[in-house]
């Protein structure tokens, strides 16, 4: 329904920038990871970010099979006890939203409303997916590996399961894992039980959920959300360039407390201690800089080492909070060189919008009972 000609807009919304009703839809259906969840080294599952592109699948154990085949000597077919047999493993693992800040871009594209928060570090459990391919016996012209879902539905006019192929090479990776626990307790339903692809340093797309079957091709995948979706092009029929590793990232854990609707931040004056996460998939992070200013001016902030090559870094940056409203920022960069930019390239999917993140805040005395 549109917007009442008096309805005024909230500030800086132009009626072209309001949120569809679909959009909104998705909104319900998916969530992001509360900024001030930033404090838990590993996010509970109910915290965790959740993007389910389809429906859910209601899967039952007893019958469920994961299926592997294609280009390999020997295909086999797999129960969930058999895998949960084989030597397993957990890893603590930052998973992002490919979409994460696209609200944030303008023009900003239609699809899942993602501000900041699309994020989460889970402890992820389960078996490496290379070794099950080497006992199936790789064939010499095998080129990719393809993943399927059991969620299914319609998108870009196109019936299909959710799949997505990564290239051999990358499928070799030891931290590859077919998971089927997370933070200790068996995936539930949301976050692709009974087996899930997990895929550390990549966007979290590339992590099929509900998986029920792993072909090996020698052919390159052209599935729907290997070659239209999550691509990065600037204009609809550009075959553009694949979404891969996650790009550099931190993020502050709000200070004080926050208005309700507008979540602006209020703390009395004095030491304040600023505080959050950053990460990159290409490579750990070097540096994470704050500013109190808007980003005029930038220092640098005390950074701790990763507890684990795939998982969020902590950072702190003491500041002595005298009243007044400030914007603060924070960005980060990694051993690569990447680093947030100012204004992130734009794209049509509105993929990796990392600017740096900005939380408004007034410094005040607390006001009295």
């Amino acid at each position: 329904m549109d917007r009442p000609a008096t309805e005024e807009l909230p500030p800086g919304l132009t009626a072209s920038e309001q949120i569809t009703p679909e959009e909104l839809q998705l909104a319900a259906r998916n969530h992001g990871m509360p900024l001030e969840a930033l404090r838990w080294p590993v996010t509970p599952v109910g915290l965790h970010y959740l993007l389910i592109h389809y429906d859910v699948p209601v899967v039952d154990p007893a019958w469920w099979r994961l299926e592997l085949g294609g280009r390999v000597s020997r295909a086999r077919s797999f129960t969930l006890d058999e895998l949960r047999a084989r030597p397993a493993v957990t890893r603590p693992v930052t998973m992002e939203c490919a979409g994460n800040g696209r609200a944030r871009l303008s023009p900003r594209a239609v699809s899942q409303p993602w501000l900041l928060e699309a994020v989460g570090t889970a402890e992820w459990t389960g078996t490496p997916l290379w070794p099950l391919l080497e006992e199936a016996g790789v064939a010499d012209d095998a080129a990719e590996v393809v993943f399927s879902g059991l969620d299914r539905g319609v998108e870009g006019g196109i019936e299909q399961r959710y799949e997505r192929s990564l290239p051999l090479a990358e499928a070799r990776r030891a931290d590859v894992l077919l998971a089927w626990a997370v933070n200790g307790q068996p995936l539930p339903p949301q976050h692709g039980f009974p087996l899930r692809l997990l895929v550390p340093g990549w966007y979290g797309m590339t992590s099929v959920k509900w998986l029920s079957r792993v072909t090996v091709s020698a052919e390159p995948f052209l599935g729907y959300q290997q070659v239209r979706a999550y691509r990065y092009r600037r204009v609809a029929d550009d075959d553009g360039e694949p979404v891969t590793r996650i790009v550099p990232r931190s993020l502050m854990a709000p200070p004080g407390i926050p208005d309700f609707l507008t979540r602006r931040r209020f703390l009395a004056p004095g030491p304040c201690r600023l505080e959050g996460r950053a990460w990159s998939g290409w490579g750990p992070v070097v540096r994470v800089e704050v500013s109190v200013d808007g980003g005029h001016a930038w220092d640098a902030a005390e950074l701790a080492a990763p507890p684990a090559p795939h998982a969020w870094q902590a950072w702190s940056y003491r500041w002595e909070a005298a009243p007044g409203d400030y914007e603060l920022c924070c960005r980060a960069a990694d051993a690569t060189g990447r680093e947030q930019p100012a204004e992130p390239p734009w794209n049509l999917g509105g993929y990796a919008g990392n600017h740096p993140h900005r939380v408004q805040v007034t410094v005040r005395s607390p006001a009295g009972p």
